[in-house]
């Protein structure tokens, strides 16, 4: 466990304040961790994750092995401490603690505030968690969380927003879950084959190698969430289907988990076929991003005409993310802000 002693003026930390940072130095916190390894883990590769709290909560944060030091202003220095707990908190039970974690925390503490006694403990939990074979995924932001309760209790969920903030990635995290707790007997993976501003002409192969390169996150995915070797057993005996949308009509999906990816570059007549190929015990999840519509100018976005129709119908959620939800690195949340200040393309595909 975590000891730690707040106001003590003789333990000074070591490493030089950045001016910048203007932090008042009113208030220093101690904590001595127990376990070196997790302790380790916490600081990251070269001080990685203390600095990047160091720069969203406006501290000073020293390591000497597990005895960790905080300096700033008592609400700053009482913020690092809750996430530095919540992380150590994670780092003990065996998880690998990535920027997005403890850019995940820091949002989780902020959100909380300081109103109620913290327990790190029940910090674990206070976001949703997909937990699957490889490892448990956990919700790094309010609206992650939010998502991932929308998919355990509608069947059909719009995840939309911007790049880096999670949308395919945690909807193939629940897709996964599914398919392993055997409540559906296949994951379906489909998205529009259209090219981001190029024209890649013609490509050779069979139809799934035609089609690869435009699935190429949700394989990322797939593989990073799951044993490669159950996911290549799977794409063999078609219980992971890949399924270009072109060809989709005409089916009937049941007993499956279906993601529709890039939603955004789908026409409205696609939208609505793919819409109505949802059968019995099927979940059905579409994620997109209406900024970056790559459609022939004068077609009108699929995904932004049903998330304005299909709002408020009964079963149908969707959760909308924002620059402030982008967990990818720091840096794409500032260009996705900067590029957000900008005025915005039609979603309709108009240049």
């Amino acid at each position: 466990m975590p000891k730690s002693a707040s106001d003590s003026p003789s333990l000074a930390p070591s490493r030089k304040i950045d001016r910048d940072m203007q932090i008042p130095p009113d208030t220093q916190v101690v904590i001595d961790f127990d376990d070196n390894r997790a302790a380790s883990a916490l600081v990251g590769p070269y001080g990685q994750n203390l600095a990047l709290i160091e720069r969203r909560l406006n501290v000073v944060v020293d390591s000497r092995g597990n005895h960790i030091t905080i300096a700033g202003s008592r609400d700053g220095c009482d913020a690092a401490r809750r996430v530095l707990e919540t992380l150590y908190a994670h780092a003990t039970q065996g998880h690998d603690l990535a920027q997005g974690d403890v850019e995940g925390a820091i949002r989780a503490v902020l959100a909380q505030g300081s109103l109620f006694e913290f327990d790190a403990k029940s910090a674990k939990s206070a976001f949703e968690t997909i937990n699957l074979r490889k490892r448990p995924v956990r919700a790094r932001t309010a609206a992650q969380d939010a998502y991932i309760r929308a998919l355990k209790r509608h069947e059909l969920v719009f995840g939309v927003g911007p790049a880096g903030t999670g949308k395919t990635w945690l909807a193939v995290a629940h897709a996964a879950q599914l398919f392993e707790r055997k409540e559906v007997d296949r994951i379906i993976l489909s998205r529009p084959a259209v090219e981001a501003g190029e024209r890649l002409g013609f490509l050779p192969g069979d139809l799934r190698e035609k089609v690869d390169p435009y699935l190429r996150p949700i394989y990322d995915a797939l593989y990073d969430l799951m044993d490669s070797r159950i996911v290549e057993r799977a794409l063999q005996a078609g219980e992971i289907e890949i399924a270009p949308l072109a060809f989709m009509r005409g089916r009937t999906l049941t007993n499956a988990a279906i993601i529709l990816d890039e939603a955004q570059n789908t026409t409205s007549m696609q939208m609505k076929m793919f819409l109505t190929r949802l059968g019995e015990n099927s979940r059905m999840i579409i994620t997109g991003d209406p900024s970056q519509v790559d459609l022939p100018p004068g077609q009108t976005s699929g995904l932004a005409e049903a998330a304005k129709l299909l709002d408020g119908v009964e079963g149908i959620a969707q959760v909308k993310f924002t620059a402030e939800d982008v967990i990818r690195h720091e840096l794409v949340a500032r260009i996705v802000a900067a590029y957000e200040g900008l005025p915005q393309r039609p979603a309709t595909g108009k240049a």
